[in-house]
């Protein structure tokens, strides 16, 4: 892990064998948040089960057997690695979804083979990119990482200022502001009604504005939940914005498959010692 900020959305970072974010540099900032990369190499026999509450948006996946898209998620999702692999993804901004995914809600919570001109090639070149003997690790990742964003770049134009594209990333950074947990107030900060931000929501994301103020809320009560094992739940809700200690779990369990409580437990147990 790169920081403490890269193990948001990840439930169990001590699981992970190795894993980099690649920040997206300013120029390709518009289309791309940043590129993950997890890298591992198990014993025989040996696996790791990695459980994910996903950003709410689409990602772009290289890995060395296939490239696929895979439309914004609604749920925690779970991986086991085995043997010896790499990944390299793109999680996309807004404004890149609907040029790459075509319609993101008809996507959401599913996967397919990416077909696109030129994406057999894409895979080749990571792929050697990810495996160069010459190169230490940073460089492969540094390489792979600019191939695939040169690749959805050069797919996804820039917006203009004022476009619904551009809107659409502002409303997908306005959502990180904890300050904000209420449909209205987004809408009343971007100066839209509450049914257009729903609409421009649809179109570029998938998923309802509501989906992703829970989000962002959710990953950071995990978050909060492994680094501070002494707070309160009903304290954490009320941080959060949930009207009482009932609603946080209610939400929690629906997308975690836990209950607050019983998830810290689980984290405290898969610490290392």
């Amino acid at each position: 892990m790169t920081g403490r900020d890269d193990e948001r959305g990840t439930l169990f970072p001590s699981r992970l064998p190795e894993f980099h974010r690649v920040p997206a540099p300013p120029a390709a900032a518009y289309a791309v948040r940043w590129i993950w990369i997890p890298q591992w190499d198990l014993a025989p026999g040996e696996e790791s089960r990695q459980e994910i509450l996903p950003f709410p948006a689409g990602n772009l996946v290289i890995e060395s057997e296939g490239s696929m898209l895979v439309g914004p998620p609604t749920r925690r999702s779970e991986r086991v690695l085995r043997g010896r692999g790499w990944a390299v993804g793109a999680l996309l901004r807004p404004a890149a979804q609907p040029a790459l995914l075509g319609s993101p809600s008809e996507l959401r919570d599913r996967a397919i083979p990416l077909t696109a001109p030129g994406a057999e090639e894409l895979r080749d070149r990571v792929d050697r990119a990810m495996t160069a003997p010459a190169a230490d690790g940073t460089a492969r990742r540094a390489a792979a990482a600019a191939l695939l964003i040169e690749w959805i770049t050069d797919r996804v134009p820039a917006p203009a200022r004022g476009s619904d594209a551009a809107l659409a990333n502002r409303l997908a950074a306005l959502v990180e502001d904890p300050s904000l947990t209420r449909v209205e107030q987004l809408a009343e900060r971007m100066h839209v009604s509450v049914r257009s931000l729903q609409r421009l929501a649809d179109r570029f994301l998938g998923v309802p504005p509501l989906a992703l103020i829970r989000r962002r809320r959710l990953q950071e009560a995990a978050q909060r939940l492994r680094d501070d094992p002494e707070v309160r739940i009903a304290d954490l809700a009320t941080e959060l914005g949930y009207a009482d200690h009932a609603h946080f779990t209610g939400d929690f369990v629906a997308v975690l498959g836990r209950t607050p409580s019983d998830y810290r437990r689980a984290a405290a147990d898969a610490e290392p010692g």
